[in-house]
Protein backbone atom coordinates (compact mmCIF):
# COMPACT_ATOMS: atom_id res chain seq x y z
CA UNK A 1 0.00 0.00 0.00
CA UNK A 2 1.30 3.36 -1.09
CA UNK A 3 2.35 5.41 2.01
CA UNK A 4 2.06 8.98 -0.07
CA UNK A 5 -1.62 9.10 0.39
CA UNK A 6 -5.05 10.19 2.77
CA UNK A 7 -6.24 7.46 5.21
CA UNK A 8 -8.47 9.90 6.89
CA UNK A 9 -10.06 13.66 6.13
CA UNK A 10 -12.24 15.38 9.03
CA UNK A 11 -14.50 18.49 8.85
CA UNK A 12 -13.55 20.52 12.07
CA UNK A 13 -16.33 22.06 13.53
CA UNK A 14 -15.62 25.31 12.46
CA UNK A 15 -17.03 24.30 8.79
CA UNK A 16 -20.38 23.76 10.54
CA UNK A 17 -23.07 21.15 9.81
CA UNK A 18 -26.08 21.37 7.22
CA UNK A 19 -28.94 19.69 6.46
CA UNK A 20 -28.54 15.88 5.90
CA UNK A 21 -28.58 15.92 2.28
CA UNK A 22 -25.41 18.40 2.25
CA UNK A 23 -23.77 16.07 4.73
CA UNK A 24 -24.20 13.33 2.98
CA UNK A 25 -22.84 14.58 0.13
CA UNK A 26 -19.85 15.38 2.21
CA UNK A 27 -19.37 12.03 3.18
CA UNK A 28 -19.28 10.77 -0.26
CA UNK A 29 -16.93 13.41 -1.22
CA UNK A 30 -14.20 12.50 1.74
CA UNK A 31 -15.17 8.61 0.97
CA UNK A 32 -14.22 9.23 -2.81
CA UNK A 33 -10.98 11.06 -2.08
CA UNK A 34 -9.95 8.32 0.60
CA UNK A 35 -10.87 5.59 -1.56
CA UNK A 36 -8.19 6.43 -4.23
CA UNK A 37 -5.21 9.73 -3.75
CA UNK A 38 -2.18 10.69 -4.03
CA UNK A 39 -1.23 12.80 -0.99
CA UNK A 40 2.63 13.87 0.70
CA UNK A 41 3.49 17.45 2.41
CA UNK A 42 6.20 18.51 0.55
CA UNK A 43 9.58 18.32 2.53
CA UNK A 44 7.88 15.90 5.08
CA UNK A 45 11.25 13.36 6.05
CA UNK A 46 8.84 11.19 7.79
CA UNK A 47 6.10 8.73 6.32
CA UNK A 48 2.63 8.61 5.50
CA UNK A 49 -0.29 7.55 5.17
CA UNK A 50 -1.66 10.53 5.97
CA UNK A 51 -4.72 12.30 8.24
CA UNK A 52 -5.90 15.81 7.31
CA UNK A 53 -8.04 17.76 9.55
CA UNK A 54 -10.04 20.93 7.56
CA UNK A 55 -11.23 24.09 9.19
CA UNK A 56 -12.00 27.29 8.24
CA UNK A 57 -10.44 30.58 9.86
CA UNK A 58 -11.40 34.11 8.76
CA UNK A 59 -12.53 32.59 5.40
CA UNK A 60 -9.73 30.36 4.84
CA UNK A 61 -9.41 26.67 4.62
CA UNK A 62 -7.04 25.18 7.30
CA UNK A 63 -5.27 21.87 6.05
CA UNK A 64 -4.26 20.17 9.43
CA UNK A 65 -1.80 17.26 8.19
CA UNK A 66 -0.83 14.70 10.83
CA UNK A 67 0.49 10.94 10.53
CA UNK A 68 -1.81 7.70 10.69
CA UNK A 69 -0.16 7.97 14.54
CA UNK A 70 -1.96 11.66 15.08
CA UNK A 71 1.87 12.67 14.96
CA UNK A 72 1.52 16.67 13.70
CA UNK A 73 3.34 16.65 10.09
CA UNK A 74 2.22 20.70 9.07
CA UNK A 75 -0.41 23.27 8.60
CA UNK A 76 -1.47 25.05 5.43
CA UNK A 77 -3.54 27.80 5.08
CA UNK A 78 -5.33 28.51 1.73
CA UNK A 79 -7.36 31.44 0.96
CA UNK A 80 -10.67 31.01 -0.22
CA UNK A 81 -11.35 33.59 -2.57
CA UNK A 82 -9.94 32.22 -5.90
CA UNK A 83 -11.99 29.91 -5.59
CA UNK A 84 -15.59 31.84 -5.16
CA UNK A 85 -16.06 32.46 -8.98
CA UNK A 86 -15.19 28.86 -9.80
CA UNK A 87 -17.20 27.14 -7.21
CA UNK A 88 -20.17 30.02 -7.98
CA UNK A 89 -20.33 28.79 -11.72
CA UNK A 90 -19.63 25.40 -11.39
CA UNK A 91 -22.83 25.18 -9.71
CA UNK A 92 -24.36 27.55 -11.87
CA UNK A 93 -23.58 24.93 -14.39
CA UNK A 94 -24.96 22.16 -12.32
CA UNK A 95 -28.05 23.76 -11.88
CA UNK A 96 -28.15 23.87 -16.24
CA UNK A 97 -27.15 20.13 -16.14
CA UNK A 98 -30.23 18.93 -13.85
CA UNK A 99 -32.34 20.68 -15.54
CA UNK A 100 -31.40 19.52 -18.79
CA UNK A 101 -31.17 16.15 -17.76
CA UNK A 102 -35.19 16.42 -17.49
CA UNK A 103 -35.99 18.26 -21.11
CA UNK A 104 -33.45 18.89 -23.27
CA UNK A 105 -31.76 16.98 -26.22
CA UNK A 106 -28.59 14.63 -25.49
CA UNK A 107 -26.67 16.90 -27.49
CA UNK A 108 -27.18 20.18 -25.23
CA UNK A 109 -26.75 17.56 -22.02
CA UNK A 110 -23.58 16.47 -23.18
CA UNK A 111 -22.47 20.03 -24.03
CA UNK A 112 -23.48 21.79 -20.34
CA UNK A 113 -21.77 18.51 -19.48
CA UNK A 114 -18.79 19.32 -21.42
CA UNK A 115 -18.75 22.61 -19.38
CA UNK A 116 -19.60 21.31 -16.16
CA UNK A 117 -16.43 19.26 -16.18
CA UNK A 118 -14.28 21.96 -17.77
CA UNK A 119 -15.02 24.02 -14.41
CA UNK A 120 -14.30 21.28 -12.64
CA UNK A 121 -11.03 21.02 -13.76
CA UNK A 122 -10.20 24.43 -13.87
CA UNK A 123 -10.78 24.75 -9.91
CA UNK A 124 -9.31 21.41 -9.74
CA UNK A 125 -6.31 23.19 -11.20
CA UNK A 126 -6.25 26.07 -9.53
CA UNK A 127 -6.08 24.07 -6.27
CA UNK A 128 -3.06 22.37 -7.68
CA UNK A 129 -1.51 25.62 -8.08
CA UNK A 130 -2.43 26.72 -5.28
CA UNK A 131 -0.94 24.29 -2.81
CA UNK A 132 2.42 23.60 -5.21
CA UNK A 133 5.25 23.45 -3.34
CA UNK A 134 3.18 22.78 -0.13
CA UNK A 135 1.44 18.97 -1.24
CA UNK A 136 2.39 17.24 -4.11
CA UNK A 137 -0.87 15.26 -5.21
CA UNK A 138 -2.27 13.90 -8.47
CA UNK A 139 -4.56 15.87 -10.63
CA UNK A 140 -7.41 13.21 -9.76
CA UNK A 141 -6.74 13.73 -5.88
CA UNK A 142 -7.09 17.66 -7.16
CA UNK A 143 -10.48 16.94 -8.42
CA UNK A 144 -11.85 14.86 -5.36
CA UNK A 145 -10.47 17.75 -3.14
CA UNK A 146 -12.30 20.08 -5.02
CA UNK A 147 -15.17 18.32 -5.27
CA UNK A 148 -14.67 18.24 -1.42
CA UNK A 149 -14.20 22.19 -1.37
CA UNK A 150 -17.22 22.75 -3.25
CA UNK A 151 -19.99 20.13 -1.05
CA UNK A 152 -18.30 22.55 1.65
CA UNK A 153 -19.75 25.85 -0.37
CA UNK A 154 -23.28 24.15 -0.90
CA UNK A 155 -26.15 25.81 0.77
CA UNK A 156 -28.46 23.07 -0.78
Amino acid sequence: MDKARLIDVELDETIGRSTPEIEHERAVAIFDLIEENSFKPVGDTGTGPYKLKLSLVDRRLVFDISRENGEWVTTHILSLGPFRRIVKDYYLICDSYYEAIRSATPTKIEAIDMGRRGLHNEGSTTLEERLRGKIDMDFKTARRLFTLLCVLYWKG
